[in-house]
């Protein structure tokens, strides 16, 4: 009896399993109830509805390193594993480690590891979706700590983690669709495809779409005119050594769970026009994974 086998024998996917019991399913804890698993005590199980946060995890990289953690206690060779580490911190919650009572980022994650039974969960999780990935993922070389892999998954929790903004001293409110990190001369931008009434303002249904498999269309916030400091750091990025960033997604929630964002790469400044909005051509580095051309491409008719 295992989770592997259990959704396969019923042809579930891990979001149909985890979807049930309004978010607050617990494979180990249905294992209990069907007395195939004896009791066992929890600290912490508010943990489990953070679970969908893991299903998406797609990034080789970011997997292999989780896995190495949590089943052998391999510890962060590098900056980049000692982000992933914050990455994860953030999967399980929305703030600082002293907003919540732990002295670090390490103490919280130990926290949601206490519990044995739900750290193999998590382990089971991870290898599941290692064991089912569909496409080649590229690590992605920036000049500066970010463990982000092209055309991977990442909620936008995980992203600001993986940029530092937040970290084990902060995670401040961020509800914005662009962020610009002066630091690191990066801009990264969150786009959501198919925008609803529901979910944005009028001011904040912008057009973006792919126009092909390299060119991507996108408008800027409605204050945005083309002499602002702002714009002129998108046209002028390549000569100032400023760099763009794209993160995409289809809608802002699917399998009954917030969408995260599959990132595209960096990308590069072609053409715009229009005022408060600007309307603005990218070129991307890396082609739209085959999965998502269909999905970004607003113009096929």
């Amino acid at each position: 009896m295992t989770l592997a086998n259990f959704v396969r024998y019923h042809g579930m996917s891990l979001f149909d399993f985890y979807g049930g019991r309004g978010g607050n399913r617990f494979f180990r804890g249905l294992m209990v109830e069907a007395e195939i698993l004896e009791p066992f005590q929890w600290d912490h199980p508010e943990h489990v509805k953070r679970i969908p946060a893991l299903l998406n995890l797609n990034s080789r990289r970011w997997l292999k390193f989780l896995i190495d953690y949590l089943e052998n206690s391999t510890q962060p060779h590098d900056d980049d594993e000692h982000r992933m580490l914050v990455m994860f911190y953030y999967t399980f919650y929305r703030a600082e480690p002293v907003k919540l009572g732990f002295k670090d980022i390490e103490e919280g994650i130990q926290a949601i590891l206490t519990c044995p039974q739900f750290k193999d969960e998590i382990v089971d999780i991870l290898k599941y979706n290692e064991e089912h990935l569909d496409f080649v993922d590229k690590k992605h070389e920036f000049p500066f700590t970010c463990p982000l892999d092209i055309h991977c998954m990442y909620s936008m929790d995980q992203i600001l983690a993986a940029f530092g903004y937040w970290n084990g001293d902060k995670a401040p409110t961020f509800r914005e669709g662009v962020k610009y990190f002066e630091s690191e001369q990066i801009d990264i931008f969150f786009i959501t495809l198919n925008k609803s009434d529901k979910d944005f303002s009028p001011s904040t249904l912008y057009e973006d779409y792919a126009i092909n498999e390299r060119l991507f269309h996108w408008q800027t916030q409605s204050s945005v005119s083309e002499n602002t400091k702002t714009a002129q750091r998108y046209i002028q990025h390549r000569s100032t050594g400023n760099r763009i960033a794209l993160f995409v997604r289809e809608y802002k929630e699917s399998e009954k769970f917030t969408s995260p964002f599959v990132f595209l790469g960096e990308a590069d400044y072609v053409s715009h026009e229009g005022n408060k909005p600007m309307s603005i051509v990218w070129r991307l580095r890396e082609e739209l994974p085959p999965q998502m051309v269909w999905v970004a491409n607003k113009c096929i008719v």
